[in-house]
């Protein structure tokens, strides 16, 4: 009899988490992975994502290898980026860093980028990164004040949570609505599903 699945979110993230359960997935353990996310010189938005999420899982891997109860585990983890061109924006914590942020994305378009990384049972390594594009319809002064003082955005890349209020703002989106949310959701499974990762058993066992 082979040995159960188990996967590791390397996100504590309630985003990321309740994503999966919709698509049936209940991650056996989250292992947040705490790591320098500054971004390196001259770095691209797209880069700092796939560089990321990489580390994000590297370092829960090798954290868990002397874990009886998770070596063995996918590793699944991500990181997601908002960018106004080539500027990467904050993932902002304090309210300074959120209007400088809306002020940044009124009236016009940014690209939001994740990158997923799992590691396997086996030790593989397997990357994608998702691309949208969202665009911001202009902020009106009571807007912004109003989006701040809801504090939705505190620790949002980009100063905003778009499943929140701030969804109200977007004119047009261009690509994938949960990578935007924080996890793109079909390349996700898609990831997990090309590594044989059991997706689909929880959807007719009743456990969902």
């Amino acid at each position: 009899m082979s040995a159960r699945q188990k996967l590791v979110l390397a996100s504590g993230s309630p985003r990321r988490i309740e994503l999966l359960g919709q698509a049936g997935i209940e991650p056996d353990h989250l292992h947040p992975s705490d790591i320098d996310e500054t971004p390196l010189r001259a770095e691209h938005p797209r880069s700092l994502a796939r560089r990321l999420s990489r580390e994000k899982a590297e370092k829960a891997s090798e954290s868990l290898k002397a874990d009886e109860k998770f070596a063995g585990s996918y590793i699944l983890s991500a990181d997601t980026v908002v960018a106004v061109g080539r500027r990467i924006l904050p993932k902002a914590e304090i309210q300074d860093e959120a209007r400088e942020c809306l002020r940044l994305l009124s009236g016009r378009s940014h690209k939001v980028f994740t990158g997923i990384c799992l590691i396997t049972p086996k030790g593989r390594v397997r990357q994608t990164l998702v691309e949208s594009r969202v665009r911001f319809e202009r902020l009106t002064r009571e807007q912004l004040d109003s989006y701040l003082a809801s504090g939705e955005w505190r620790g949002k890349a980009g100063g905003y949570a778009i499943q929140g209020f701030a969804g109200s703002f977007v004119v047009k989106l261009v690509g994938s609505y949960t990578n935007v949310v924080g996890l793109p959701l079909h390349e996700t499974v898609s990831l997990l599903t090309g590594e044989g990762y059991q997706v689909y058993g929880a959807w007719t066992s009743g456990k969902h």
